[in-house]
């Protein structure tokens, strides 16, 4: 059995450990299971199961994992999958026995997985079939099991629910420190780290979304699944189990609006999550006109502010229904809100660029690089504290060190919070640049230009230059049948903006380069500029 203690780091850089117990997560469907049998828990494709028979699922594969494999508490399980109702049981099976769920971003090389296979110590595997380069990639590592997602015969994950359904398995007690997920960052800056999630913190996430994010969810209510389980929307979903509302799962491959408004009329949907971009192609989508969507009561987007221009769009067409959060991987989404009712097409009853106030039980604070507190209306790093703060990166002191400073998680954000405690964030301290000796931020100048009725999507980032150390250029997607030249546009950006915050360049691209999440990161898109030889200022050394 694996020895646990809490990863949250103590003064001196250790580990503190705790023994507090707390209810399993699992227990909630347990609970379901009970109260609430013979209603809809899981739709995936055609088929759909209730909460007995999804329980009946959860413990056939938490048996056979235990019983076949000797899985127990605090071993680590990789998973590799598009979503699908497996990969839904796994994470719940996980949490039965008190395993770790170690999810992979689907779209990630098998490198890239076998790394994290590798670094998180898992001694098991499950994997879509469609994936065999990575579960070749991962099989010396696993020592005990791969699975397979959609094959057929002994090894598939199916097989082994079907040899152990009748049998009950109890939900492993658990104490507040102790792991239940790995969630992965998505490794902007160098490799991703292991983001230690344990069950009492995600007690208090599911509560917290519960209360802030979706006030009134319950059994009669139905979530669409739009982003991949292995990050917010896995979190998203569990919230649903607490609430006992049925999880809808959108089915793989392209995303098409079309398909997701079709759902959302025939399933009733009441609530989903999703980033930005997907908002954005949902609202603009012509199929939106065409559904019955009285029922949706709370969009709920993440994981990127949304631009002025996207968003006033998205009220136009949905109405009150928009509800913002700001949060991280490492503080599971619970940082900031901005609930529906202060969401308005109208700037003069918006706080227009917040993402929001601080979430129930979490204090946020900006300071500067000495780690004094910064009054209101300056910038500062973001950082937070509260019980949805992760436990500390897993076998990570050197991360661990540089992130948590006097009790409070640093973000790498930037922002300021005015007089009221509304949050603005103003970017990543690794997309500030710095030009003429003065700090840039990007998002400024992308609001601005998203302005141009011409322009659909923008992104703003520094590169070397001789003259001023660093200076920006402007990555732009037009709108379908939309025409403006790069010097046009920069002649309309110009008196919008101080000079020195004025792109040096105009770079237009047809799609922009998103993630596996629909977000899209600077990281991305140098890359993108880079293979195409177009990441060069016009003073570039």
């Amino acid at each position: 059995m694996n020895d646990w203690t809490s990863c949250r780091p103590d003064p001196k850089g250790g580990l503190a450990p705790s023994s507090t117990r707390v209810a399993n997560l699992a227990q909630h469907l347990t609970r379901n299971a009970r109260r609430l049998g013979d209603q809809l828990a899981l739709v995936c494709g055609e088929n759909r199961w209730t909460w007995a028979e999804l329980d009946g699922r959860v413990s056939a594969l938490a048996a056979g994992l235990r019983d076949v494999y000797a899985v127990e508490k605090g071993d680590r399980i990789l998973v590799q999958s598009q979503n699908c109702n497996q990969m839904f049981e796994t994470m719940l099976a996980c949490f039965r026995l008190g395993a770790v769920y170690v999810p992979a971003n689907f779209r990630q090389t098998p490198e890239e997985v076998a790394w994290l296979g590798a670094s998180s110590g898992a001694i098991g595997m499950i994997c879509g079939v469609e994936f065999p380069d990575h579960a070749a990639a991962c099989e010396t590592d696993m020592r005990r099991f791969v699975l397979t997602i959609g094959g057929d015969g002994d090894g598939d994950i199916d097989t082994l629910i079907n040899d152990h359904l009748g049998m009950q398995v109890p939900d492993v007690a658990v104490d507040r420190d102790d792991p239940c997920w790995f969630f992965f960052t998505s490794g902007t800056t160098g490799r991703p780290k292991a983001s230690v999630l344990t069950h009492g913190q995600m007690a208090f996430v599911l509560v917290n979304h519960l209360n802030d994010l979706m006030p009134g969810t319950g059994p009669a209510d139905r979530s669409l699944c739009l982003a991949p389980l292995s990050h917010g929307a896995g979190v998203h979903q569990m919230t649903q189990v607490a609430a006992g509302a049925a999880t809808i799962l959108f089915p793989p491959g392209r995303f098409d609006p079309a398909i997701a408004w079709k759902m959302v009329q025939e399933e009733r949907i009441s609530n989903m999550f999703t980033v930005p971009t997907i908002v954005k192609l949902l609202v603009e989508h012509d199929s939106v006109r065409h559904h019955d969507l009285s029922t949706l009561r709370h969009v709920i987007y993440a994981g990127a502010p949304m631009y002025r221009a996207d968003q006033k769009f998205a009220l136009s067409v949905l109405g009150k229904v928009l509800v913002q959060y700001f949060g991280l991987g490492e503080v599971t989404g619970n940082i900031t809100i901005l609930p529906a009712a202060e969401h308005s097409e109208d700037d003069d009853a918006m706080r227009v660029g917040s993402c929001g106030y601080p979430r129930t039980g979490i204090e946020v604070s900006i300071q500067g690089d000495d780690g004094r507190e910064m009054p209101a209306g300056q910038t500062g790093e973001i950082c937070v504290c509260g019980p949805a703060v992760f436990a500390g990166y897993y076998n990570n002191p050197e991360a661990n060190a540089k992130s948590f400073r006097d009790g409070w998680f640093r973000t790498g954000d930037l922002g300021y919070l005015d007089k009221e405690g509304y949050l603005f964030i103003t970017g990543r301290q690794s997309d500030m640049y710095i030009s003429g000796g003065s700090n840039i931020y990007p998002r400024e100048i992308e609001e601005k230009i998203l302005m141009h009725d011409a322009v659909s999507e923008a992104a703003v980032l520094g590169v070397p230059d001789r003259v001023w150390g660093e200076a920006g250029i402007a990555v732009c997607v037009l709108h379908a049948g939309a025409q403006v030249t790069p010097d046009a546009l920069l002649a309309w950006l110009k008196p919008k903006i101080s000079g020195y915050k004025l792109p040096k360049q105009v770079i237009l691209i047809e799609e922009m380069p998103k993630s596996a999440y629909g977000k899209v990161t600077k990281k991305l898109i140098r890359e993108t500029l880079n293979a195409q030889g177009l990441l060069k200022g016009p003073n570039t050394p």
